[in-house]
């Protein structure tokens, strides 16, 4: 997965105007086909958006080597910022034109240890949306073996309008 994500720099961003004339799903659409720039931590994590629905957002991501804690595992943080992506985009496909989302908080319930070079994929499903808050579900399971590795939750708030 690695490479699949080009640098991006100051220029690669569209201005704020733009993004906030678009819905979310329109902005989340346009990150899936490339035409919008994904977020630059997925290229550091090693994971990429593959999948969006009014209310939800799939991800796929393999940990590697750099993604591990001293003990040679995969850092809590690895599953934790795919899960925060996927759960946060999930909430962004329904947000209306002119507002937009930021996480308030989230957790992450660690089900299994997650091998380096394992593919997973991160499903998110909003749960609630209103005017100022939403929260959404997530789980992270293996695309071979399709065990459960992790969970989590966010409450995010929705601003803007």
């Amino acid at each position: 997965m690695g490479g699949q994500h080009p640098a991006r720099g100051p220029g690669d961003i569209p201005d704020h105007a733009a993004l906030r004339a678009m819905s979310g799903m329109e902005f989340m659409q346009g990150v899936l086909d490339g035409s919008l720039p994904a977020a630059a931590i997925a290229a550091v994590m090693d994971f990429r958006l593959t999948a969006v629905a009014p209310g939800t957002a799939t991800f796929r991501g393999t940990p590697a080597f750099a993604h591990t804690n001293p003990m040679g595992g995969v850092h809590g943080g690895w599953y934790g910022t795919i899960l925060d992506s996927a759960l946060g985009c999930a909430v962004m496909t329904l947000v209306p034109r002119g507002r937009w989302y930021t996480t308030l908080e989230y957790k992450v319930n660690l089900t299994r240890a997650l091998a380096v070079g394992v593919e997973v994929e991160c499903t998110a499903t909003v749960s609630h949306l209103g005017r100022t808050t939403a929260t959404a579900e997530g789980r992270i399971r293996g695309l071979a073996d399709g065990r459960l590795y992790a969970t989590g939750s966010t409450t995010c708030l929705v601003m803007g309008g």
